[in-house]
């Protein structure tokens, strides 16, 4: 599957799920919601996939984790903020720098309209 094509199924799993919660609630449930919606596109993910930091050639787990793995070549980190700042776009290209994913979706549920609230990010 392409990149474009997989990064779309994802916000139209996305979209259906701010479609029925709308804004206000916390990341942790959508990351649940979506989680279905994933499962009932069959689309393969992990959620929480710990991300280890390679230093000095070993791989240290600091404790870090994805929100959404998506086959391995897409990484969707979920926010219910105000609105995106910069540390948040930081955070999400460290996370594909240290995976060595290329593409990553930045998504804000709490927003009026999801469109307004996804950012994609491409290393």
């Amino acid at each position: 599957m392409m990149f474009d094509e997989l990064s779309n199924r994802v916000i139209g799993c996305a979209l259906e799920v701010h479609r029925h919660l709308g804004p206000g609630l916390l990341e942790s449930t959508y990351e649940q919601c979506l989680a279905h919606e994933l499962a009932v596109a069959q689309i393969a993910f992990k959620l929480q996939a710990p991300l280890p930091v390679e230093y000095k050639g070993i791989n240290l787990d600091c404790g870090y984790r994805v929100d959404v793995l998506v086959g391995d070549k897409l990484i969707v980190e979920l926010k219910s903020v105000e609105r995106i700042l910069p540390i948040h776009q930081a955070q999400l290209l460290t996370y594909l720098k240290l995976a060595m994913v290329p593409i990553g979706l930045l998504i804000n549920f709490n927003v009026k309209q999801l469109k307004d609230g996804i950012r994609r990010l491409v290393l």
